[in-house]
């Protein structure tokens, strides 16, 4: 199989997975929605003290963007097994594992791009400068793809259980404290007058060895819980 056949097998799980996704907008639309609800209650409970909130909000977006990844996680893998396609995945002479990464951009695209694309919005409402505005969008697409791909593996080996939601949070969450240590890091570096470099080379690296490893992992957990 070359280059281009699975370059053109990897877009189409895209297209398929985003196809099926728009006649499921409520599902799409809850995680973005669960997101602004999250970030936008913090400066109206907090108070209108600007000092506070711009300490607070690197820490306030990233965690409500890491919660509101963790909602549609079960959603990734579920649909493909209830129905039987993931059975014929499986079976395909194809790489699983190009299949897999398919699945995770789709996924991120429908669930971490936009809370990218809102974060500046919300960002206004802590009073952070242009420079941390800035900052912060480039962490946050560096660092939720990593969220999408470790996601994977959860859902990958919880899938089929009763109770399969809570066992890909326990799994998943401490898995993504690292990532969600350095992309605060990186805003807080801006804000206080710091060099973001050094975490965001390190979200970079993060996200080449998810790349590398991740969508492997996840086809190994496919297999061993459709055994």
């Amino acid at each position: 199989m070359n280059k281009l056949s699975l370059m053109g097998l990897f877009g189409l799980v895209i297209r398929r997975d985003l196809m099926l996704a728009m006649r499921r907008r409520a599902d799409v639309l809850t995680t973005l929605i669960f997101f602004v609800i999250v970030v936008s209650l913090f400066p109206l409970a907090v108070g209108s003290e600007m000092d506070m909130l711009r300490k607070m909000a690197p820490g306030v977006v990233w965690v409500a963007a890491l919660l509101a990844s963790m909602l549609s996680l079960g959603r990734m893998f579920s649909a493909d097994y209830l129905d039987g396609t993931l059975e014929q995945m499986l079976l395909v002479p194809q790489s699983l594992s190009i299949l897999v990464l398919g699945k995770i951009a789709a996924h991120w695209m429908l669930s971490g791009l936009p809370l990218v694309l809102v974060a500046p919005v919300l960002g206004l409402q802590f009073d952070m400068s242009g420079q941390a505005l800035l900052i912060l969008v480039l962490s946050l697409l560096l660092g939720t793809p990593v969220l999408s791909m470790i996601g994977a593996f959860g859902a990958a080996l919880t899938l089929g259980l009763r109770g399969g939601g809570v066992l890909v949070s326990l799994l998943v969450l401490p898995l993504c404290i690292p990532v969600l240590i350095f992309g605060t890091g990186a805003v807080i570096a801006v804000t206080s007058g710091v060099s973001p470099a050094s975490n965001l080379s390190l979200l970079g690296a993060f996200l080449l060895m998810s790349l590398l490893f991740a969508p492997w992992v996840s086809a190994q957990a496919l297999r061993i819980s459709m055994e």
